[in-house]
């Protein structure tokens, strides 16, 4: 594979595009540095085909990113390739408003050809290409230039050690049948929505202190405030105010702007400046939320209740079994909220009740609701039966007899060089 110079020039940029773009796929990755703002600042951009590959640096005087930004979210024709690649994704649509289509993760990938979570970056590389990964520049500074040699070599070592890969991933997916399991997984990846800032909604995700309407709006309008506020100076939220004072000041609001010296978590700066001063007003702008706004009391369907909550036990059980059974993630399959609220009776909306999801788990996790499925203990290891087939001995034929976690011999060529870690480090 051909390994570019440090691309620091549009005309170098447009040149290397043109040639990717009739590529099946690209590879990409980025590293960028947001402990201190709130926009994430991209400082490197690596690209590359089964060829060639090269790393740009966005931060080149002059440089115009254009050619590279039309290749990710215009052309329809390359697949791109990430691994984790949320973060990454998200960098792109603050760019141009848009997500990189079509998408394939392969962290996601691996879920559907492991018990693996969320597998590593390193550990995808050792597993499959039986390299070992220098991580000593992961870290480092990438706003500071000059990068170092190592510092770019590191990083282009991300995009040529995926494009190693992922043939192999997709040659396995194709004979094992489960490329089509991804399809969904793939397309919820590339959905703007989830990239699209609201500051009206970043009150969902914050712990309200109490189901008081007017408590939740000023929850909500106090929320939507500090993210603009970060916004405009471009700084974390977290430096603004942090999620427990937020809710502190919705729970028990200052009568006067004095007050606020008194929050733990706010300085004494706050009882007369500026900041200070829209915070309160905030505060009297805030309406208590309607009855149509309340957040729901439970995620999804009927309290769960004790019988409920040993049903769930069960299908988490279940999930376990199957997920051991087929080599799969069993976050793939199901969810957790999904297993209560079938639990709790609900059968409409449920992911596990559809397409492929159903034909591998769903079925048998809603049999195992409606009283038509038990497990039973075969050669020491607990299997799924149905009721019918239970004797009256307790013992039990089980449903799935073949280890499909042993490839064909046909695959063992394309199999990682190691078994697929079963840890939760995180993507790199």
């Amino acid at each position: 594979m051909k390994i570019h110079p440090l691309i620091t020039t549009t005309e170098a940029l447009a040149a290397i595009c043109a040639r990717l773009a009739k590529s099946e796929f690209v590879s990409v990755d980025t590293e960028f540095m947001r402990e201190n703002t709130y926009w994430p600042e991209l400082c490197l951009v690596q690209i590359a085909n089964e060829e060639e590959a090269a790393a740009v640096d966005p931060l080149a005087p002059g440089i115009d990113l254009s050619p590279l930004l039309d290749l990710l979210v215009d052309n329809e024709d390359v697949l791109k390739v990430f691994h984790a690649g949320g973060q990454d994704v998200e960098i792109i649509y603050n760019l141009t408003g848009r997500t990189p289509h079509p998408i394939f993760d392969t962290q996601i990938a691996m879920m559907a050809l492991s018990q693996s979570e969320q597998i590593g970056y390193s550990n995808l590389v050792e597993a499959w290409l039986g390299l070992t990964i220098d991580k000593g520049a992961r870290f480092t500074d990438w706003s500071r230039r000059p990068l170092t040699e190592r510092q770019i070599e590191y990083a282009i070592g991300d995009v040529t050690h995926l494009s190693k890969i992922f043939p192999r991933i997709l040659k396995r997916l194709i004979k094992t049948g489960r490329g089509e399991w991804l399809d969904i997984e793939m397309e919820k990846l590339a959905d703007p929505e989830n990239y699209r800032n609201d500051p009206g909604k970043v009150w969902e995700k914050i712990r309200p202190p109490s189901r008081n309407p007017a408590v939740l709006g000023r929850l909500r309008a106090l929320a939507a405030w500090r993210e603009s506020e970060a916004m405009d100076k471009n700084i974390p939220r977290g430096r603004i105010m942090r999620d427990e004072t937020l809710a502190d000041i919705a729970s028990h609001p200052p009568r006067e702007q004095h007050d606020l010296a008194k929050v733990r978590g706010l300085s004494s700066g706050w009882k007369d400046n500026d900041i200070g001063r829209r915070l309160m007003q905030t505060l009297a702008d805030a309406k208590p939320l309607t009855e149509a706004e309340m957040p729901p009391r439970a995620p999804r369907g009927a309290p769960l209740g004790k019988e409920g909550a040993l049903v769930a036990d069960l299908l988490k059980l279940l999930l376990k079994i199957r997920s051991r059974e087929i080599d799969v993630a069993a976050r793939l399959l199901a969810r957790s909220d999904d297993l209560e609220a079938l639990a709790a009776g609900q059968r409409k909306g449920l992911a596990l009740l559809e397409t492929w999801r159903f034909d591998q788990f769903g079925r048998d996790a809603l049999e195992l609701v409606e009283g038509k499925l038990a497990f039973a203990a075969v050669n020491g290891k607990l299997k799924m039966a149905h009721i019918d087939q239970i004797g009256a001995s307790g013992s039990a034929a089980p449903q799935n007899e073949t280890d499909q976690n042993e490839a064909p011999q046909d695959e063992q060529d394309e199999a990682p060089h190691n078994e697929v870690p079963r840890g939760d480090e995180p993507a790199a």
